[in-house]
């Protein structure tokens, strides 16, 4: 039984549901073949048939059979034919070039990323910038780095390593009894990042050898002091002798 017909096509177009059919039978056998759902107009002179797809694995997916007629009184033919996902087919998702589906943490032993042409991030290590640490970089004449952080690149660094787990709303920071910018163990980082900016010096504690805020902070703070309130009372350790206990 025919399905949906579009009011726009022409009236032999829309009529010719078993002649597409059949040209969809040939190419797919007559099991992978559902029933009619829809007619559309393609324009005044071809018309699309959509026929379900049966086999397994193609749920929503479509037999679309365009037929065609050079002028109303012409013969209709088969234009093309192909299988196409329907508005509800299960299809796989967009693709997504490599570059952009990279995360943190995923680069391991071996692994080449190197960074796109145009990395806003880097500029030659030539140009001129406002970070003196840039500036001293690029007086090394023959042996300076290619490319340095662009200012752009600074800020997403900054704004990266403040709202990460070492920023000042960790709950380590936020149950530290110092910041880490008063600490013995912090070695702040250089140029214009140095303002905010250091890495943990101390083994023993959690951010060792991490980048760290400035206000960040934990329990191994250089001045956390020891202790020397009294020892709290441990009762004498009481022998009970009045139970013979039988060996065997």
């Amino acid at each position: 039984m025919p399905g949906r017909a579009d009011p726009l096509a022409h009236p032999r177009l829309l009529a010719a549901v078993e002649q597409a059919r059949a040209v969809a039978v040939e190419m797919a056998g007559a099991d992978a073949v559902g029933v009619h759902e829809e007619a559309l107009s393609e324009d005044g002179s071809a018309a699309t048939h959509y026929f379900a797809a049966t086999a397994a694995g193609y749920r929503g997916w479509r037999w679309a059979v365009t037929v065609a007629q050079g002028d109303p009184d012409g013969p209709v033919t088969v234009s093309e034919a192909a299988l196409l996902p329907g508005p509800d087919a299960l299809v796989a998702p967009a693709w997504v070039p490599w570059q952009q589906r990279v995360r943190p943490g995923d680069l391991g032993v071996g692994d080449l990323l190197p960074a796109e042409q145009d990395d806003p991030r880097l500029v030659p290590g030539y140009l001129r910038s406002d970070d003196p640490a840039v500036e001293e970089v690029a007086h090394e004449v023959g042996l300076g780095r290619l490319k340095v952080l662009s200012p752009l690149g600074r800020d997403d660094a900054g704004d990266r390593w403040s709202s990460g787990t070492r920023g000042p709303g960790a709950d380590m920071a936020r149950a530290a009894p110092a910041t880490c910018v008063t600490c013995g163990f912090f070695l702040p980082l250089a140029g214009s990042l140095r303002a905010a900016f250091g890495v943990c010096a101390n083994e023993y504690a959690p951010a060792d050898g991490s980048v760290v805020h400035a206000e960040y902070g934990c329990g191994a703070h250089s001045d956390v002091e020891p202790d020397s309130g009294p020892l709290p009372p441990v009762a004498e350790l009481v022998y009970d002798d009045g139970v013979d206990l039988e060996t065997r």
